[in-house]
């Protein structure tokens, strides 16, 4: 270190100006200035591979002076596991040649346990008759305060993204539908006003009342949809659901449906798996995607719904599976949850295109996300994914 604070103090001195009435740079001074920054030093000799670590550089891990050593893997093996490729990465090709100056940001474990973010900034300042890097120095800042600003911000924007994206969805629905009703009663009403015919305006009154049922139908929907959002932020969530009890009820609620289509359902859920969540949210999303099974079940063999967990570290997935006549995701894959939009081909008169968007709506409330595996005339996967829960 002394060595260092020598070559910066006899390259500072020759800034002295005597028109300013400038004193001679001062070395400590320029200590103590890296001291108050709180930016640490490092002086690494590429001959001996060692580093000088300034206490600054062990203050920000939490060690003192005494505590690290000079090798470079004092530093190198707490650089976090995902950042050592670029770490080193970085740091090569500016020894190569290929930087003129060494960043990087990566974190480093601490004495704590925790991890800090470190920004890693140097430069060669010596080389070898042959170009070799002899000698690097460089600073360490400690960004972990902006980092988790810089992260927070992201997920801020990713919520408004995905935010703005459903309320343009949800407002070209009601545009369109709301629209295209009252176009329609608009049009009836017309013909209403111009027929001379009783039986013509009975038969157009006829028309009205189909038109308003749709439109009725088209406002509950809208309205279960805002219902929802609406209380997707709100302690009405917080219940224990145990996930095999609520399941078997659904299934009997089903009982007789099941049995006039000949489907097996097999609850396969794990008997102690369960969720903080509103439950006649949890209940209508297994409801669904059970009935799904049910109606889209294929004649060629024998129906059969399946329901499992799967636990990983953090996630609790909830499998419901069918093999059933399935889905051509490939070509719906953009309009799989979209609101009024069938995929089955089935031109079936309960297929109206609601079941799953409000379904999707509903696991997102609950924190959750569902995607869906499937092949035609094989069967559909439905998955639903949440993070794991302390009880209540």
């Amino acid at each position: 270190m002394k060595m260092l604070w020598e070559r910066i103090k006899r390259s500072k001195s020759d800034t002295y100006d005597k028109t300013k009435n400038q004193k001679p740079f001062d070395g400590l001074k320029w200590q103590i200035a890296l001291e108050n920054s709180e930016v640490g030093l490092w002086d690494y000799n590429a001959i001996s591979d060692e580093v000088f670590y300034s206490k600054e550089s062990k203050n920000i891990l939490g060690y003192k002076d005494h505590e690290l050593t000079n090798s470079s893997m004092e530093w190198n093996r707490r650089v976090h596991p995902e950042d050592l490729e670029t770490y080193f990465k970085d740091f090569n090709a500016h020894i190569n040649g290929h930087l003129d100056t060494y960043r990087n940001e990566h974190r480093v474990l601490c004495k704590d346990g925790n991890y800090k973010w470190i920004l890693d900034k140097g430069k060669v300042v010596d080389r070898d008759i042959n170009g070799k890097p002899k000698r690097i120095i460089g600073t360490h800042t400690d960004i972990t305060y902006r980092k988790k600003k810089d992260e927070q911000s992201e997920k801020y924007l990713q919520l408004i993204t995905s935010q703005n994206k459903r309320l343009h969805n949800f407002t070209h629905i009601v545009s369109h539908n709301l629209k295209t009703h009252i176009g329609n009663f608009k049009n009836i009403l017309e013909f209403y006003e111009e027929s001379n015919s009783e039986e013509e305006k009975v038969e157009l009154i006829n028309h009205l009342n189909t038109i308003s049922e749709a439109l009725t139908s088209t406002i509950v929907d809208l309205d279960d949809i805002i219902s929802i959002k609406s209380k997707s932020n709100t302690k009405a969530l917080n219940e224990r659901v145990n996930i095999f009890a609520c399941t078997e009820k659904i299934i009997d609620s089903l009982e007789i449906e099941i049995a006039n289509n000949e489907v097996a359902i097999y609850n396969s859920l794990r008997k102690d798996d369960f969720l903080i969540a509103n439950r006649s949210y949890l209940e209508s999303i297994i409801y669904n995607l059970i009935s799904n099974g049910i109606k889209y079940r294929s004649d060629k063999r024998n129906s059969k719904v399946i329901l499992q967990s799967i636990h990983t570290k953090n996630e609790l997935k909830i499998l419901v599976a069918d093999n059933g006549i399935g889905i051509d995701t490939e070509k719906f894959k953009n309009k799989l949850f979209e609101m009024y939009q069938t995929y089955h081909g089935t031109n079936r008169d309960d297929s109206r295109g609601v079941g799953l968007y409000i379904t999707k709506t509903q696991v997102e409330a609950l924190g959750g996300t569902i995607d869906v595996e499937s092949k035609l005339n094989e069967g559909t996967t439905f998955i639903l994914t949440f993070k794991k829960q302390k009880a209540l």
